[in-house]
């Protein structure tokens, strides 16, 4: 076997074997993502990335798209350099992918974390009567998101019974000020 052909091959199952490992250790709940430290900082923060260019993963996923290329077409491609210059740019190939498919992925996050600011015009519904201007503080249901929370409200108007709807005018120190719903 040709020497280019044997680097091929060791550089695909070496890169295979790896990437199985990490598939099936990120399938069984692995908290790690690449397990190695190293000195260099690629900070490429500034481009936007949920990721770190130069990681284990990459270089497997590169190596994967290179070894594999030059062992398929070998044959095909009677120009080695030609043949080793179309492994490298799969292998780059492999890497953009695997970016496009994280990118895809983490939009489909959602952050449901509670941020009051914006119940600002909503309206609710009064759960224990708010005591006229500014006195006390009663209760509000109000839905936000598909979720209903329980908040201190408090008026600057006449006493708002239980039962009534009203709308949310401003808020301070987290409370709710609101308004009868007119």
């Amino acid at each position: 076997m040709d020497s280019l052909l044997q680097g091929f091959w060791w550089v695909a199952l070496i890169s295979s074997l790896v990437f199985v490992i990490q598939m099936v250790l990120t399938f069984a709940g692995s908290d790690h993502s690449d397990g190695l430290h190293t000195d260099f900082d690629s900070n490429v923060n500034h481009l936007d990335t949920p990721f770190q260019l130069f990681t284990l993963r990459n270089l497997i996923n590169f190596m994967l798209g290179f070894g594999w290329t030059g062992i398929a077409f070998y044959n095909t491609i009677p120009s080695k350099t030609m043949l080793v210059f179309l492994a490298v740019i799969v292998g780059f190939a492999f890497v953009a992918l695997f970016f496009i498919i994280i990118r895809q992925i983490l939009k489909l996050t959602e952050d449901n974390t509670f941020n009051i600011q914006l119940l600002l015009n909503h309206t609710g519904t009064v759960y224990l009567m708010i005591p006229a201007k500014m006195e006390g503080a009663g209760k509000v249901q109000i839905s936000l998101r598909g979720s209903t929370h329980e908040l201190d409200a408090m008026t600057e108007g006449a006493a708002i019974p239980s039962g009534a709807v009203v709308v949310v005018h401003r808020i301070e120190r987290n409370i709710l000020i609101v308004r009868l719903l007119s």
